[in-house]
C-alpha cells in the first residue's frame, strides 16, 4: 500500500533558461563533479510550477516528477488532504540557481500586479541563500540613490547599442557563500555571474526583463515583457526601493530561534520580511529533530543525516531534498547535516 505520511523524493528537474550556468549544480549536489555550464543552469525543487520558456519546450517543464514517475501535481492532486492538507498549492517555489554569466536587469511582480495582470493570486517575491561562488561573485539589486523613471527608460531605449547600460542605475553587492538575501516584488535586481543560490520564492514564473541582451543571446518582447506593453511592464518597478533603504531591505540576518541538543534552528526569511512565504535553517550537530514544519520543501545544504518514521529510515546528504506532506506528522531528522525548509505563507 502507498504511504502519504513519509517524504516525497523527486528525480532530476533541471529546466531550461537562455542564460549559461549549472556546473556547480552538478558539484554541489555530487552528482556530475564534471559538469559544464550550458543552458540548464536551474534545478526546480518538489516544484508544481510550470516554466514559462517562449518557444515549442516540453509539457510540465518545470513540474517535478516524484521518484516513482508520478507528475507531482498528479500526487497533490489526487491526494489533497494527505499532501497540502487543504491547501490549493504549495505555496512556494525553490530552486538551486548557477550563474556563469549575469542576469538580465529585472523585477517581479506583487500580487496586485499579478492578480490584474496575469489573473494570478502569486506575485513573485523571492530569496536567496548563497550556497556557493565563483570568483568576484555578485549580485545586483535595489536603485542607487536619485535614479528617475526616465532614467529607467533612457537604459531600455539604449540597452541594445550599450549592452552596459543598467549597471550605472543598480548597486553591486559582492556575495559570499552564507549570505542571505530577501528581493521584494518590484525591486529590480540580477543575478551576477559566479552564484550558486538556494532560491524560494512565490509559485510563479513572471519576470520583467527590460534588459534586451542576456550575455550574447537577445530576448525577444515576450521574453522581455511576457504579455504586457511596455508602458505597463515598466510600472512594476519600484522606484522607491533605492540606495541604503533597498539595500537594507535585500541584506538579511539569520534570527537565532533555539540551540540545544545538538540543534540549531534559524528563521532566514520570515514575518519580518515577508508574509507570502518563510525559510528556516535547521543545524544539527549530532542533534535529533522532529520535522513539524509540514506542506515544506527541505533542502539538505551540507553533511548527512537520517530520516526516521513509524516504519521509515531514510538517509539523506548535500544536495538531496524532498517534500514533507501534512500527513507526515512523524518525521525525525538526525545526525550531522544542514537543512533548510522552505514553506509557503498564508494560503491564497
Amino acid at each position: 500500500m502507498e504511504r502519504y505520511d513519509i517524504p516525497v523524493f523527486f528525480k532530476e528537474n533541471r529546466v531550461f533558461r537562455v542564460y549559461l550556468g549549472g556546473k556547480k549544480i552538478g558539484e554541489f549536489t555530487g552528482r556530475n563533479m564534471d559538469e559544464k555550464d550550458d543552458f540548464y543552469p536551474e534545478e526546480w525543487i518538489a516544484s508544481d510550477v510550470q516554466a514559462l520558456n517562449a518557444g515549442e519546450r516540453p509539457p510540465h517543464e518545470g513540474i517535478s516528477v516524484t521518484e516513482d514517475g508520478t507528475l507531482f501535481t498528479d500526487l497533490l492532486a489526487a491526494h489533497p488532504q494527505e499532501m497540502l492538507g487543504g491547501r490549493k498549492s504549495l505555496g512556494v517555489l525553490v530552486k538551486y540557481l548557477d550563474s556563469a554569466i549575469r542576469l538580465p536587469m529585472q523585477v517581479h511582480p506583487t500580487r496586485a500586479f499579478s492578480r490584474e495582470h496575469f489573473g494570478s493570486p502569486y506575485g513573485k517575491a523571492e530569496s536567496w541563500v548563497i550556497l556557493d561562488t565563483r570568483p568576484d561573485a555578485c549580485i545586483y539589486f535595489a536603485f542607487r540613490d536619485g535614479v528617475t523613471a526616465d532614467d529607467l527608460r533612457r537604459a531600455v531605449h539604449e540597452n541594445m547599442e550599450n549592452p552596459g547600460s543598467f549597471l550605472p542605475l543598480v548597486n553591486r553587492v559582492p556575495v559570499k557563500a552564507g549570505d542571505v538575501f530577501f528581493v521584494p516584488a518590484g525591486m529590480i535586481h540580477a543575478i551576477g555571474a559566479g552564484c550558486m543560490i538556494l532560491e524560494s520564492q512565490e509559485p510563479t514564473d513572471f519576470t520583467i526583463q527590460p534588459e534586451v541582451h542576456c550575455g550574447d543571446y537577445i530576448l525577444s518582447k515576450q521574453e522581455m515583457y511576457l504579455t504586457l506593453d511596455e508602458d505597463t511592464a515598466l510600472s512594476c518597478f519600484d522606484l522607491s526601493y533605492h540606495g541604503q533603504y533597498g539595500l537594507s531591505k535585500g541584506r538579511v540576518e539569520p534570527k537565532l530561534i533555539r540551540s540545544e541538543n545538538g540543534v540549531t534552528v534559524e528563521c532566514l526569511i520570515g514575518d519580518e520580511q515577508t508574509d507570502c512565504f518563510s525559510v528556516t535553517r535547521y543545524r544539527l550537530t549530532g542533534g535529533s529533530v522532529l520535522l513539524d514544519k509540514r506542506v515544506s520543501v527541505c533542502t539538505v545544504t551540507d553533511g548527512e543525516a537520517t530520516l526516521s518514521g513509524p516504519g521509515y529510515s531514510r538517509k539523506v546528504k548535500k544536495g538531496e531534498y524532498f517534500f514533507l506532506p501534512e500527513a507526515a506528522r512523524e518525521i525525525s531528522m538526525q545526525g550531522t547535516a544542514e537543512l533548510i525548509v522552505a514553506a509557503g505563507g498564508a494560503a491564497v
